[in-house]
């Protein structure tokens, strides 16, 4: 077989020369780090600079390889090869799958691929830190149930105890909570773990909420949290806390709130409050940072302002199996299960585990651009929320349509609308990505908006197509756009093949849908109807057909 070589090294590339024979130990080693990495291909028998040199004769017969690798590892790893011809040379490539959990040799050694910080890959050893954070964005193991070493039941706080308590009256959440004392209740959340001996002992969740500061300073050392302000790259607040998470909610939200400032929009005889960040997607952003952070790695969660966004970044990566591709529809796969529970029982963040869900509600029903995710990398995850002007009159249209109907318009609603704002018209195939489902489920959506008069749509064939409707256009007085996206009447379209045909004695069916700007189906529709008409004669069929005018023209 064929193939071309991958330019260069990377996270998942290696380059592994065989003149001399790869030992046996170092390909395992070389396989192990790309197994506890992003998987990827070790291509044996070439250089570090990407020339093809060849297989070591011994390496020749590729097909005992894979019972080799798997016989040396643990557990064992499954490994494909094949031998590949690259510039009349024969190297061998063997693909290696993302290992679920770690993978060691049977020596013993656990080894990780990495970036350097000029790009270029290297094997290090996986710490035991490192292994059990790994783990936990497996869902292997939750890191939040587990008892702190050196924890006692002296380093939780009464004071935040009470704090818990008020929390849930203030934010709804399970009352039963509120009827239960302290060891109740420590267990309920899983604040702290019952020893052999029958003794208590608190958890990572039990000191995150009601530890005292000074525990969490010496027995979580990598809880931390930072509040910025950056306006045109001058600093204006920049602090660092170690608190609870309660009481870490409590003080971001005061200290941001004197930067966020609200407008008022009168709808009928209603105030609606317009802010700068909407608060629920806020504290759902910054609940969700302080949540799903990797507590294994050091490193602040971030809650920055700056001049065009709002940017909260915490430690760790999406989980397994969450991707941008599927943010908004997988299902909750929290870092900390125990610690998300507790969050969730006490009120804090959304009991559905769909919190993505109320920060995108929170920037689209605003007419502001939608959550951006895409600086997220395997280290850290950054949300930016944009903070550029409200679209007031979109805000109003929402509200007016929530209180008629007495419901709120789906997120997948509101993704379609802002898709509209923005591209000015769309398909089901164009909205299926954006509110990653499929094209019949887009399709449904388009269909209840343009139902509820929020949407038109054009044509009735697969290449149907989508445009806001005359109201949203006439109520933020952009009428002309309208009639540019909704097209031209069928009476236009007609003139328009007419005075086509009067200046080039023929059309064809392209020209139309150039002319026009219909899908196929619409410009053979339109030809015919004339051609009923008596307007245009047909000459040829199918592709090769042209239309004149009649002699009655």
């Amino acid at each position: 077989m064929t193939q071309r070589l991958p330019p260069r090294e990377s996270l998942t590339v290696e380059f592994k020369s065989d003149r001399s024979k790869l030992p046996d130990r170092e390909l395992i080693e070389a396989l192990v780090c790309l197994a506890n990495a992003e998987g990827g291909d070790l291509w044996l028998g070439v250089e570090d600079n990407g020339t093809p040199t060849g297989l070591h004769p011994e390496h020749s017969l590729l097909e005992g390889m894979a019972g080799m690798v798997a016989a040396r590892t643990s557990p064992s790893l499954s490994v494909q090869t094949e031998a590949v011809e690259v510039d009349g040379v024969t190297v061998a490539r063997i693909h290696v799958p993302k290992a679920h959990g770690e993978v060691a040799t049977t020596s013993g050694v656990y080894l990780r691929r990495r970036l350097k910080h000029d790009g270029t890959p290297e094997c290090v050893a996986m710490l035991p830190h490192e292994r059990a954070s790994r783990a936990s964005s497996f869902g292997l193991i939750d890191v939040s149930t587990q008892p702190v070493a050196g924890a006692s039941l002296a380093d939780l706080d009464p004071l935040e105890r009470e704090r818990l308590r008020q929390a849930v009256q203030q934010f709804g959440g399970d009352r039963v909570l509120l009827e239960l004392d302290d060891e109740a209740l420590d267990g309920a959340l899983m604040l702290t773990a019952r020893q052999p001996d029958g003794s208590r002992v608190p958890t990572l969740t039990g000191l995150l909420l009601v530890g005292r500061e000074t525990s969490l300073r010496q027995l979580v050392p990598t809880h931390e949290f930072a509040f910025q302000v950056l306006a045109q790259q001058a600093v204006r607040f920049n602090e660092f806390r170690r608190f609870p998470l309660l009481k870490a909610l409590d003080w971001l939200e005061t200290n941001f709130r004197p930067y966020n400032p609200e407008e008022e929009l009168q709808v009928g005889l209603f105030r609606v409050p317009v802010p700068k960040v909407d608060m629920g997607a806020y504290r759902e952003a910054v609940a969700n940072a302080l949540i799903h952070r990797d507590y294994h790695r050091l490193g602040a969660v971030h809650v920055r302002l700056e001049d065009e966004a709002l940017v909260v970044s915490n430690p760790g990566g999406l989980v397994d199996g969450v991707t941008l591709a599927n943010l908004l529809v997988t299902e909750p796969r929290p870092r900390n299960p125990a610690l998300a529970d507790a969050m969730k029982r006490i009120g804090v963040v959304e009991r559905s585990g769909r919190g993505v869900d109320k920060i995108f509600r929170g920037m689209l029903k605003f007419g502001r651009p939608a959550p951006d995710y895409s600086y997220t990398t395997a280290q850290s995850v950054v949300l930016r929320l944009p903070t550029t002007e409200a679209d007031l009159e979109f805000r109003r249209l929402v509200v007016e349509h929530e209180r008629a109907t007495n419901n709120e318009l789906p997120i997948d609603s509101l993704i379609a609308l802002a898709a509209l704002r923005s591209t000015k018209r769309v398909t089901a195939d164009e909205l299926a990505t954006q509110i990653q489902r499929d094209t019949a489920s887009a399709k449904r959506t388009l269909e209840a908006l343009s139902e509820a008069g929020l949407v038109e749509a054009h044509g009735s064939t697969r290449a149907r197509s989508y445009t806001l409707s005359a109201s949203l256009y006439q109520a933020v007085g952009d009428k002309a756009a309208y009639t540019r996206q909704a097209g031209f009447s069928s009476i236009q379209n007609e003139q328009m093949v007419l005075n086509f045909v009067r200046q080039h004695r023929q059309i064809k069916r392209a020209d139309v849908m150039e002319l026009c700007r219909l899908s196929t189906d619409q410009a053979a529709k339109l030809l015919k109807k004339m051609k009923d008409n008596g307007a245009i004669v047909q000459h040829g069929k199918n592709r090769g057909a042209v239309y004149t005018l009649s002699n009655s023209e």
